[in-house]
């Protein structure tokens, strides 16, 4: 597989904005693909049904990696899975799920069934492992859904729980990530989908797969959408400072044009001191693969906009980043994917890099576990 080097991405002038340019550090890391593993269509443990695999996290001590499914308590309780993969010769060779973990409301009790009861479910999308306190971050991204008889209003959240799906507590999220019936704030399913620490888990990154309302129109085909990454002090679990992110256009032309077509930040990864990987997935009808681009970004060079409540008008720097790898390049079948972990060092020292794909719990689409080796 031919590397695939990095390359700058240019910027462009979005709707009413004024977005400076910024030069990158020299961080030159290249993919190399090593290979894919499916886990079969409904395949049962525990008396859950696997699917719905929205992130993916490693525990180096232990070998173990960890999963949130975004069940909706649906299908079985509001969960996340622990699994060993096994590497045979650096190749992926099989997940043997290990646990599976009912996760729970402050007052102690499994969330609600998502169809019966809306407004005491919840909508799990990233978690990441603490070594060093031995728990886990999660995120929900709520809901907004308004309809003409009833309205649900659910904000997001970002919380701590211990190894067994207790809950410990909760971040204090910003103002501009409350739900509003009205269009401004968050965008339906498209709020806390990625969650990273940085090297000593003093620091929480998370953000946004899309636009709120009041910064940009969401990506079309021709032009992409001003994203907000949120840093958080891990200890207070407060906001500290925002970034803003340009996301790409959308890759394909939906079929027919009027389908559905997304593209988004399906999940982010610390990578060293203010770079993270960000993973942009995009999707359009008519197209059953997404393209999913890795990109390399640095917060260094971002403006923190942590107090200006609109990014239209306004004049700052996003976080400059560069294209790592697009999978389409790959010759390759790639779903979903919603997770991004670094795993195991591989037999020839090198650091792998894992994802996954999240099935929506459909036939139709796979639940992969790709395995890359960082060069």
């Amino acid at each position: 597989m031919r590397k695939l080097l990095l390359a700058f991405l240019p910027f462009a002038i979005i709707s009413c904005s004024s977005i400076k340019p910024a030069t990158t550090a020299n961080q030159n890391p290249t993919l190399r693909y090593i290979n894919t593993i499916e886990v079969p269509f409904n395949q049962e443990f525990k008396n859950t049904v696997v699917g719905g695999l929205s992130s993916v996290d490693y525990d180096a001590k232990n070998d173990l990696y960890y999963f949130i499914c975004d069940d909706r308590s649906i299908y079985n309780d509001a969960r996340f899975y622990t699994a060993k993969i096994q590497l045979t010769a650096d190749t992926l060779n099989h997940i043997a799920f290990q646990n599976v973990v009912a996760l729970k409301n402050e007052a102690g009790q499994k969330y609600a069934n998502w169809e019966k009861y809306p407004d005491s479910s919840i909508d799990p999308e990233e978690m990441r492992y603490n070594p060093k306190t031995k728990s886990v971050v999660w995120s929900s991204e709520g809901a907004r859904v308004i309809a003409k008889d009833f309205a649900v209003i659910q904000n997001p959240s970002l919380q701590y729980a211990k190894l067994n799906g207790d809950y410990s507590n909760a971040f204090e999220l910003p103002s501009n990530l409350n739900m509003q019936k009205e269009e401004k704030g968050p965008r339906s399913n498209g709020v806390l989908e990625g969650i990273t620490f940085n090297k000593d888990y003093s620091v929480v990154y998370t953000n946004v797969e899309e636009p709120l309302y009041e910064d940009d129109t969401e990506a079309t085909t021709t032009k992409g959408g001003l994203i907000r990454i949120f840093k958080f002090d891990a200890k207070s679990r407060k906001n500290t400072a925002q970034y803003g992110y340009l996301l790409d256009p959308i890759a394909h032309e939906p079929n027919p044009h009027t389908g559905f077509a997304v593209n988004g930040i399906s999940s982010i990864q610390f990578y060293d001191d203010n770079h993270l990987f960000i993973l942009e997935r995009s999707y359009s009808v008519g197209k059953q693969a997404c393209t999913i681009k890795l990109y390399l970004c640095d917060l260094s060079k971002a403006t923190d906009i942590k107090n200006i409540d609109s990014l239209q008008n306004q004049e700052f720097t996003v976080a400059p980043k560069k294209l790592i790898l697009n999978m389409d390049d790959l010759g390759i079948f790639t779903d979903n994917i919603e997770g991004i972990t670094f795993g195991p060092k591989l037999a020839n020292g090198k650091q792998s890099l894992l994802f996954v794909t999240d099935n929506n719990f459909s036939d139709k689409q796979k639940t992969q576990v790709l395995l890359f080796e960082i060069e």
